[in-house]
């Protein structure tokens, strides 16, 4: 009956970690005053998936600043932070 009760909890907690991961790694939805800004998001801070195809989800980034990685910024700004607008070539 223990053993049972052990491999059920462990298994509504898998799921619900899962569920849970799955929320947080959705994109953040931009309005219309912000732009996408490549190059400045900082390791695991990217707000979708990378311009280059080396991941596919927010907050994966794994070293600051690469060109492929963006973020959301207030619209003007991009060029003040080093950034740039434009998508790297794949």
């Amino acid at each position: 009956m223990n053993n049972q009760l052990f491999i059920r909890s462990a298994l509504a907690s898998v799921l619900a970690f899962g569920a849970l991961s799955a929320v947080h790694a959705a994109p953040v939805a931009a309005d219309a005053s912000k732009e996408k800004c490549f190059g400045i998001a900082k390791a695991g801070a990217n707000d979708c998936a990378s311009a280059t195809g080396s991941h596919s989800c927010a907050g994966t980034a794994t070293k600051d600043n690469d060109n492929g990685d963006w973020k959301y910024v207030d619209k003007g700004t991009c060029d003040k932070m080093g950034g740039s607008m434009m998508a790297p070539k794949k």
